[in-house]
């Protein structure tokens, strides 16, 4: 199938496909105008793509994962994936404490604002305002 039709199968644009085998996360055969063809093995290839980006792994971090799908009976490459995702999986649990702090620190703000504007109206409680 041709790079149009891979995009409407998968939902993924053409401008990503090209940068998905720019990085070496997809293969293609090329016709003798030069037009990229992929092999319907691609599709589900492509939403694997989509998973672990959508999981926060680089492009970098995917093309050392995707071996694993590739030959899943090569113990070497079992392990290297698995250290790539472990790894991938405590930079997340890093990424989401900080989050947790930040969001921790924003409500001591919001806290602190909130008692300045009662004080200001001269209430003794802020009152809550909708969205």
């Amino acid at each position: 199938m041709r790079i149009g039709e891979l995009s409407k199968r998968t939902g993924v644009s053409p401008r990503s496909l090209r940068y998905y085998e720019e990085q070496g996360l997809l293969t293609s055969s090329r016709s003798d105008a030069g037009q990229r063809h992929y092999s319907d093995a691609e599709v589900e290839r492509v939403s694997l793509i989509r998973q672990l980006f959508d999981a926060g792994m680089s492009s970098r971090v995917i093309a050392t994962v995707l071996p694993c799908v590739e030959t899943p009976s090569e113990p070497e490459i079992i392990e290297q994936a698995f250290e790539t995702m472990t790894r991938e999986r405590d930079r997340i649990d890093a990424d989401i404490a900080h989050l947790i702090e930040t969001r921790t620190a924003l409500d001591v703000l919001i806290g602190i604002n909130a008692r300045h504007q009662a004080e200001l109206a001269g209430t003794a409680e802020p009152t809550a305002r909708s969205a």
